[in-house]
């Protein structure tokens, strides 16, 4: 089986940024093997800035070295992290917080109000759910240097989830001079005020990445759960080693050379429960769900019928059958907000009980006016679900004589790309496929996708103003006034086809069994917390 790990080309300009930035805190000599642990996570670096990118390496990254307003705990609930307290005017229209004691940054500066307020700002420009919120922003800014307001033109209930949440792109803390970064612009300095520091020095870029223990920083003192809680960094050193072939990865936890394996071949989760020196765990329990995104921009799929006839046309348990083989690890999935959730529901899945449906989808082709142009479908070569997925899409859309064209590369090729407004003849594209958590789908907010306000929204660029109004009517809706919301945009969504969704997956992580205390949450892979007895 094709290697099911995400790959990432070494980006130039990151380079040429790593190389440039200012070391800090660095180790004044090797920690010891027993307190350092070396990790292969799901690809290279390719990015350092978890805002300007929805990569989520680069969240990992992010959750490395900065850290956030408030966490989500292990029940997805936010909880305050940096925050010592906060309320709300009697209106409910202005919220303020204060910063809790003690909140530093690795280079020596305290963290105050005005690097939160230019970091919520930068944020908001890049992110759906602060997109949605500032909307609806009246004013913020700082009252002194540890406390800031936000003053809204309606109450916003969803603030709290906004900050908290763990999908890309993150609320991570930056310092004001690096958050006033344009944010299409990447920062070119890395420092934060989480528990490890980014250790610039003997970073090797494509190769390995290293993070050092924070000393200074202040935990708070709840039980670490999810994004929530104590962040205690219990080892001095953390490194991301990049190993580009998975039987290698496989041996080298094996040898005990790696401690953690994030991303192991479905194929071989046998053959590592059968070491009784490896520990083998999903831990994200809502799972992965891969999608298609199409793109509105051009033919076929400006025409609502052509993305209509994608719904017929995909068979998920094909995809992830190829993908995966052991059906321990996969599901089909029909609700627009994925399987599991709370927000799940069945209104509007007729297309999902008659799908696989070629003549069909043929048809509605046929009265979308396509007319025999390429759909060009990114293809990364180097991230197998993805690339089996694209192949089995182009193979059923020759089958209905759509005129299918992979247009292969590696990941960070379709990251670049997809951005590209073009038209498909000029380095554009019709289609990629991409994958988020099960948990993140749950929330029409919060995640990036979930967005159908054209242009302003993520690629793909979907546009639908009943959809807006439903999210907003889900916004302001009382939390047990939701469920019955969520069936009127999935009532909706399945007509006119944002995206396309083409199974769930769960992705077990491999661990040697010395290693304790990850936790398990969706979206990230936190180091905190995390020691080896």
């Amino acid at each position: 089986m094709a290697t099911t790990r995400r790959r990432f080309v070494q980006g130039s300009v990151a380079a040429a940024t790593l190389m440039a930035a200012p070391a800090i805190g660095r180790a004044s000599e090797t920690p010891a093997a027993a307190k350092t642990l070396k990790a292969v996570m799901q690809g290279d670096l390719r990015s350092f800035d978890p805002i300007w990118t929805t990569a989520n390496i680069s969240s990992y990254h992010g959750a490395m070295i900065y850290d956030t307003l408030f966490g989500v705990d292990g029940n997805d609930k936010p909880q305050p992290q940096m925050v010592d307290s906060f309320g709300t005017s009697d209106d409910q229209l202005t919220w303020t917080f204060k910063l809790r004691d003690g909140l530093g940054f690795h280079d020596g500066t305290p963290v105050t109000a005005a690097d939160c307020v230019a970091s919520i700002r930068r944020w908001a420009v890049r992110d759906g759910a602060g997109q949605h919120m500032f909307l609806r922003v009246k004013d913020i800014g700082a009252k002194d240097d540890k406390t800031f307001a936000i003053t809204f033109s309606e109450p916003y209930p969803l603030i709290l989830d906004a900050f908290a949440k763990a999908g890309t792109p993150v609320l991570y803390i930056m310092r004001k001079k690096d958050a006033e970064t344009d944010p299409m612009q990447q920062i070119t300095e890395y420092v934060g005020s989480g528990p490890f520091i980014f250790n610039t020095r003997e970073t090797k870029q494509g190769a390995f990445y290293v993070y050092d223990r924070n000393a200074n920083y202040k935990p708070r003192p709840e039980p670490a759960s999810g994004m929530a809680g104590g962040k205690i960094a219990k080892l001095d050193r953390v490194i991301w080693e990049n190993v580009a072939d998975d039987q290698t990865a496989i041996a080298a936890l094996q040898n005990g050379e790696i401690d953690f394996y994030e991303l192991p071949p479905i194929d071989l989760i046998d053959q590592l429960e059968a070491d009784k020196n490896i520990h083998v765990e999903v831990l994200n329990k809502s799972g992965q769900i891969v999608w298609c995104r199409m793109n509105w921009l051009y033919p076929p799929f400006n025409n609502v019928k052509a993305r209509q006839a994608l719904l017929y046309l995909v068979n998920q348990n094909d995809v992830m059958k190829a993908a995966f083989g052991n059906p321990k690890y996969y599901r089909a999935c029909a609700s627009y907000f994925g399987c599991g959730t709370p927000m799940e529901n069945d209104e509007n899945t007729e297309w999902f009980k008659e799908a696989p449906n070629k003549p069909k989808a043929a048809q509605l082709f046929k009265e979308a006016g396509y007319d025999g142009r390429p759909v060009v479908i990114l293809q990364p070569t180097n991230f197998a679900v993805f690339n089996t997925a694209d192949q089995l899409l182009a193979q059923w859309l020759r089958e209905i004589n759509v005129n299918a064209e992979l247009a292969a590369s590696d990941w960070g090729g379709v990251v670049t790309r997809r951005a590209n407004r073009e038209p498909p003849e000029k380095g554009g594209w019709n289609i990629f496929v991409t994958s988020a958590s099960g948990a993140a789908f749950g929330n029409p907010i919060t995640l990036v996708g979930h967005q159908a306000n054209g242009d302003k929204g993520w690629f793909g660029w979907p546009s639908d103003e009943t959809h807006e109004r439903l999210r907003d009517k889900w916004a302001k809706a009382q939390p047990q006034d939701r469920l019955a919301v969520a069936k009127e945009i999935q009532r909706n969504a399945w007509n006119f086809v944002p995206h396309v969704y083409m199974g769930l997956y769960l992705q077990p992580a491999a661990m040697r069994a010395n290693v304790k205390g990850v936790i398990g949450m969706p979206e990230l892979i936190p180091f905190w917390n995390v020691e080896k007895t």
